[in-house]
This record gives structure tokens, C-alpha cells and sequence, in this order.
């Protein structure tokens, strides 16, 4: 299911202490080793004496998005993921220069698929579509002094590339307002305070939010001032901007139209906004075009309006609008014995502790589901046995815990002489030769 959900079936018998001993022990396939697999295998684990969990992986290396996900400066908060990105869906955003969030994201962090990403970053001014927490992300990486990153676990590749990054001008936009942003706190803060790094917000986009803020929640309210805070301040007055190089600014009630072409029509020169108002108040608000519409110059386009799920399998109930799977409480609507969490549960909203929450909410439906004899008892499930049978019969060597101990080890090792955490091996076939597959 990808990183960013798991979907499993329950099987088999025994329920922690309230049904009969001898009754087989119940097998859970989990499918996806992110977040969400892991968490709802703990919940089972935890409350259940007799489960036995198998988590599939397609990746040779396990963890998802905890590994591939946000940024290698933030080890800690590890947790966005699903198999897409929502396209723009407007004329020009498949030329050159125009990435989605989540390739940009891949690329930086070794996701073996973007390995070969490769992005032009020889323009001066980068834009990112979106207000979120991975937008902050990706411009924190874009703009980072080279010492700092040096200590985390991005990839060499991505480092040399930053290196040699003309970049020294990043603008975040989007369709609202200051009010409705859905990035956080501390990493506006982490933002506000990069060395050698101006932040650039404009004073008019904030009038009379102060008054607007005062009956909103403590979190809505903090942010909002630090956004004016900042918008106030002389250049210069944060330590961290003396001197600064680089900048990085808010841009408001801008969506975008079309991504503009260079004269020889090869790659993205800018893109074209169409200035919005907004119509209601609060999380409710909507964009709605004014007519007006403005240029803005840049050669790096990077798309963060979100995620969506794939489907797993004709067989498996989805819903494409949503791109979720129909469930109720993670029981998947249709199908007994199949259960799904995280992102392709509820669709792609939320951090770590959303989807840690989710899982055991999940991981209970099936506890309850065993006790209450929704589950099939009668038959012993042989779990990876029988998998293990049907891969060897079709030529396929899986990569056990112990194989991705290897991998994880020879990675420690690259990266301790490197002065890093870990350095990250992208290529599987190279994990697979290492491993002797």
C-alpha cells in the first residue's frame, strides 16, 4: 500500500484470553512497513497474546516515509507519505523545472524511484505551490548553509547538487491567507531564524489580523503573530540575517494559472497567478478568482498542494475522488477481513502522531473483530510459509530483517566516515548485491 497507508487482512483464531488456547493463532498480513504498519502491528502485538504479524515491503528497506520522508534535518518527525502527488492540472507543468513536492522530497531523501531526478537548480528564484509544512521543508533545504546539512543524511548526490544550487531566492504561495496556512509554529520559527537566510513578508498582508486572532485557538493565534512579528521587523534585526545572502518570503491569495515557457518553449520561466479574494472565514475559507492576475519570474517550480493514495488492487474497493479506501473504523466496506490505516484510510492530512492514533484505532477493530467471532477461527493460517512458497516458485529472493540489517549496517558504516548519520544507498540493486541476492 505504500508508505503512506497499510492494509492488511486478519485471520485465523485466539483472542487474547477469552477464547480457547488451543484454538490456532491468528496471522495479520500487513501490507506496507511506514508508520502505519508498524504502529498497528504494535497495537496488536501489545493486545493480543496469540497474533503473529507478517509486514510486507515493496522497498528492500523498511520504515517508509519514516526513512524517505520530510526532511534529513528533521529525523524526528519523519511521517508523510502516499504513493502520488495531486497534479496542478494546468498548462505547463510538465516543462522542465517543474517538480511535485514529493519527487523533490524523494530525490533529497534516497527514495530509490527518484534517484535520477536531477533538478535544474542553476535559476536565482524558486516558487513553491503550497503553505504546508513540507513547502517550509523544501525551502529550509533550498536555502540551508551547506554545514548544516552536512550533518544529516542527505544523500551525496543531493548535497553536491546543492552545492552548485543557484538558488538564493525562494517565495512560498498560496490560494488563501495568513489565517488559513497549514504549516506550524516551529517550523515558521526554524524558518524565520535560518543563518544567513532574510525572510520577506509584507506588512499590508497582515492589517487588522491581530484583532481577527484574538478569540482563535492558542496555536492559530501564536502562529498569526509570529507571521506579523516578522512581517514588522527591520531587516537585520534577527542575528541569523546579518548579512544575509538569501531570502524567502510569503506570497498570499495567489493561484496558479499557467506555468510560462521560455522563448525557445524548453523550460519554466515563471508562472502566471490569478490574484483571489476570499469568501467565507476561518478553515472555511474559499478562493475565489478576482480576474486580476500577475507574472511571477522564477526557473524552479516546485508543486506541495498534497499527496493522494493509489489503488492497491482491482480487487480492493477505492475511491478515486477521494483516494481513500471506503472504511468505517478501518474495516474496509465489502470486504471481511481487510482493514486499512493511515493516509489511504482518511486521505492525506495529519503528522506522526495522527497516524499512530489512526493505526490503533484500526489495530482495535480487529481485536474487536476477533472477539466478537467477526473473523474466520476455523482454519490455521500459515502466513509467510505460504508466501514464502509462492515467491521461491516464481524465482523471487525476499529481503529478510536480518538482509536489511546488512543494508542498515554497511550504511552506518559509509556515513560514519562521511561524518554523517548514515549514507543512504539508492540504487537496490546495490542493496541487493550487497546482501548477496
Amino acid at each position: 500500500m505504500g508508505p503512506g497507508g497499510a492494509c492488511w487482512r486478519g485471520g485465523g483464531a485466539g483472542a487474547r484470553r477469552w477464547l480457547s488456547s488451543r484454538a490456532p493463532a491468528p496471522r495479520v498480513c500487513v501490507v506496507g512497513s511506514g508508520p502505519a504498519g508498524f504502529y498497528t502491528a504494535q497495537h496488536l502485538l501489545k493486545h493480543h497474546d496469540l497474533a503473529q504479524v507478517d509486514i510486507y515491503e515493496k522497498l528492500p528497506v523498511p520504515f517508509g516515509l519514516v526513512r524517505f520522508g520530510v526532511a534529513p534535518d528533521h529525523p524526528e518527525v519523519k511521517s508523510y507519505g502516499a504513493e502520488d502527488n495531486r497534479i496542478l492540472g494546468i498548462p505547463g507543468e510538465n516543462l522542465p523545472g517543474v517538480y511535485s513536492a514529493r519527487a523533490f522530497v524523494g530525490w533529497y531523501n534516497g527514495l530509490p524511484e527518484n534517484r535520477d531526478l536531477n533538478p535544474d537548480l542553476s535559476c536565482e528564484t524558486a516558487l513553491i505551490l503550497g503553505h504546508g509544512n513540507v513547502a517550509l521543508d523544501i525551502a529550509r533545504i533550498l536555502l540551508s548553509p551547506l554545514d548544516l546539512l552536512r550533518k544529516t543524511d542527505i544523500t551525496d548526490c543531493s548535497l553536491a547538487a546543492l552545492a552548485c544550487s543557484k538558488v538564493k531566492r525562494v517565495w512560498l504561495a498560496g490560494r488563501r491567507g495568513p489565517l488559513q496556512v497549514a504549516f506550524t509554529i516551529k517550523e515558521l520559527r526554524e524558518m524565520i531564524n535560518l543563518p544567513g537566510t532574510q525572510p520577506v513578508l509584507n506588512p499590508a498582508d497582515f492589517t487588522g489580523l491581530e484583532n481577527a486572532v484574538k478569540d482563535a485557538p492558542r496555536p492559530r493565534k501564536r502562529l498569526t503573530e509570529l507571521m506579523i512579528k516578522t512581517a514588522l521587523q527591520k531587516p537585520g534585526e534577527v542575528a541569523a540575517q546579518a548579512a544575509a545572502a538569501r531570502q524567502w518570503g510569503l506570497k498570499f491569495q495567489r493561484s496558479p494559472q499557467e506555468v510560462l515557457p521560455t522563448a525557445d518553449g524548453r523550460r519554466a520561466r515563471g508562472v502566471r497567478m490569478a490574484l483571489t479574494r476570499l469568501e467565507g472565514s476561518g478553515e472555511s475559507a474559499k478562493a475565489i478568482p478576482t480576474g486580476d492576475v500577475e507574472e511571477l519570474e522564477c526557473g524552479l517550480v516546485l508543486s506541495s498542494i498534497g499527496y493522494r493514495s493509489l489503488p492497491l488492487d482491482p480487487a480492493v474497493p477505492f475511491d478515486t475522488q477521494r483516494g481513500i479506501i471506503p472504511n468505517s473504523m478501518g474495516r474496509v466496506e465489502g470486504a471481511p477481513g481487510l482493514y486499512c490505516s493511515g493516509w489511504v484510510k482518511r486521505g492525506p492530512t495529519g503528522v506522526i502522531i495522527t497516524t499512530m492514533n489512526d493505526s490503533f484505532d484500526t489495530a482495535q477493530s480487529v481485536l474487536e473483530d476477533l472477539r466478537g467471532g467477526m473473523l474466520d477461527v476455523s482454519v490455521s493460517r500459515e502466513g509467510f510459509g505460504a508466501v514464502g512458497s509462492i515467491l521461491r516458485s516464481r524465482g523471487v529472493r525476499p529481503v529478510s530483517f536480518s538482509d536489511w540489517e546488512k543494508i542498515d549496517a554497511a550504511e552506518v558504516a559509509r556515513g560514519k566516515a562521511a561524518g554523517k548519520p548514515r549514507e543512504k544507498i539508492v540504487d537496490p540493486q546495490e542493496m541487493l548485491q550487497l546482501i548477496g541476492h
